[in-house]
């Protein structure tokens, strides 16, 4: 019987690790509705989050496995009229336990009602980073997006305080934290990508997930290594 039993246990071990080892590498994407994919005709396949997924399992089959969380008019600023950070969003991050996260907002920031805190949005985006490293055991990889271009629209939301203000202090804090930098505004400057001024259309969400893909996994030492034993 206790042969049977320890028989048993080792089978159970070794399931355990195989699962382990065939868990996809897992992406996930913060943001607002420039992320979640607003004005796509079918955001679940057509924003950046779900292109890049397509990159990822065209050049890496069944390895990545990629979830949009954006969340539409939500600013990183906690006294912003609508904080991403207070959404169930952030809490379904820290439960899939994602291995890479990007972080792309600023946009509804530079609304004047919103900007008048400004002063907070270096320690807000220092304190999201924090509380995702600290409730994650995986340590994932944080990389910040400096928000694309926006054009003038009904929405109050302001380029020049992104360009002047806001990716200054992105990139800041990306160098602070020895974090990754991705800077999306001047990947984007062509408001053809945007039919509304702000959100990207299908060619725009192209656009943004190559150069994901292209900053951060063409030439990722991850990703080569998993290339380099056939996955």
């Amino acid at each position: 019987m206790k042969k049977i039993l320890h028989i048993v246990l080792i089978l159970i071990s070794l399931s355990i690790s195989t699962q382990g080892f065939s868990q996809k590498i897992r992406v996930a994407c913060i943001g607002n509705s420039i992320t979640a994919g607003y004005g796509l005709q079918n955001p679940e396949q057509e924003a950046y989050p779900a292109v890049l997924g397509k990159l990822l399992d065209s050049k890496f089959p069944n390895t990545f496995e990629v979830r949009n969380f954006g969340v539409s008019a939500r600013t990183l600023l906690f006294k912003g009229d609508m904080p991403w950070v207070n959404e169930p969003a952030f809490k379904d991050v820290l439960n899939y336990m994602p291995q890479y996260i990007f972080i792309k907002l600023g946009t509804n920031d530079t609304k004047p009602h919103n900007w008048q805190h400004k002063d907070d949005f270096r320690m807000d985006l220092q304190t999201l980073i924090a509380m995702i490293q600290d409730s994650d055991t995986l340590r994932p990889q944080i990389i910040l997006c400096a928000p694309i271009p926006v054009y003038p629209n009904n929405w109050g939301i302001r380029d020049e305080i992104l360009v002047n203000e806001i990716i200054p202090i992105i990139q800041s804090v990306a160098k602070d934290n020895n974090l990754r930098f991705i800077d999306l505004h001047t990947n984007m400057a062509n408001n053809l990508y945007l039919d509304d001024n702000v959100h990207p259309n299908i060619e725009g969400s192209k656009v943004i997930a190559q150069k994901i893909f292209d900053s951060v996994f063409y030439n990722s030492e991850m990703v080569k290594s998993l290339k380099n034993n056939g996955k």
